[in-house]
């Protein structure tokens, strides 16, 4: 399989880490390795690229793409929350620009054996690493009702979490829910009728409810967060670029905790903490795609681009 993909935000993200030669990075989603190959090119002709991607189709495809790059690219098979260890693998003490590019990949999405659509039928898989076990089948078929209802309402933003879940426990006493269609089906049909009729897809909520938690996406994003700026060197830069707003939300928190400086309560009139902020934002405000990218490509429509400088 040809892993194309077309990369999102991509001068902006790889220019937001300001990469030279001798410097080294770290993609932590290679995924098709646009951002990888950008990264290259702009630390030509001493800069070393570290790049992993826990999806072994997309590493195979980009390790024949950068064969003629020779060492200065390494790529490796891990989810980015293992970012300490991979770089301790290495023997990389600092690191002077980490990009993320969060989300599911064009090719994941369109191959439809994946999983992670409701466009077309196919197995319930939803696996982003296929080594590991638990499937979206999984997930839909032995948590109870409360547990259901629970992710889709926190990890999809789902308003009829409690109804849809109701639904899949009903309809799983009959048969094991094995296929995206039918879950798709399922989904449909719990909801009003109102509801169905206007907006996206009845299902899209419930898929990346789905998708988020067979993935375990925003506690690996916590892990991962914490892991890069510990190994950041100093005026070094994280950039992440995120497609929906819970993995916002935890980027803008956790920028927001290392940029903080002073704790003391509002009424000393003089700081007696002493504590000095670790990072400065470089994006006060989110950088999003362009009218030419979303006319381009308009699975780029909801990225939104964060970046803070380590001090």
């Amino acid at each position: 399989m040809q892993f194309e993909h077309e990369t999102v935000l991509l001068t902006e993200l790889v220019d937001s880490v300001l990469p030279k030669s001798g410097g080294v990075y770290m993609d932590c989603t290679v995924g098709g390795g646009g951002h990888t190959k950008l990264l290259l090119d702009k630390s030509a002709p001493a800069g070393l690229v570290i790049g992993f991607d826990q999806d072994n189709t997309a590493l195979e495809f980009t390790r024949r793409k950068f064969a003629d790059y020779g060492e200065r690219v390494t790529l490796v098979h891990a989810n980015f929350r293992e970012i300490r260890r991979v770089a301790a693998s290495l023997q990389v003490e600092a690191v002077d620009g980490i990009v993320f590019d969060l989300g599911v990949s064009s090719p994941q999405f369109d191959v439809a054996e994946r999983g992670f659509s409701y466009r077309a039928d196919a197995p319930l898989d939803m696996r982003m690493d296929q080594t590991i076990s638990k499937t979206a089948a999984d997930v839909v078929n032995e948590l109870d009702e409360a547990e259901l209802a629970k992710i889709f309402f926190e990890y999809g933003e789902e308003r009829f979490s409690r109804a849809i879940a109701r639904a899949l426990v009903r309809e799983r006493a009959k048969a094991r829910i094995e296929t995206t269609e039918r879950l798709a089906e399922i989904v449909k049909l719990s909801i009003p009728a109102a509801a169905r009729r206007s907006g996206p897809h009845p299902a899209r909520r419930v898929f990346q409810a789905l998708r988020i938690e067979v993935n375990d996406e925003l506690g690996a994003l916590d892990e991962a967060l914490d892991g890069a700026f510990e190994i950041l060197a100093p005026g070094g830069r994280i950039g992440v670029i995120t497609f929906h707003s819970l993995e916002d939300r935890i980027v803008k928190r956790r920028f927001a905790k290392w940029c903080k400086g002073c704790t003391c309560p509002p009424e000393f009139p003089v700081c007696v903490c002493g504590k000095e902020p670790l990072a400065d934002l470089v994006t006060r405000k989110a950088i999003t795609p362009g009218e030419v990218e979303l006319s381009r490509n308009q699975r780029s429509r909801s990225a939104k681009l964060r970046v803070v400088q380590k001090r």
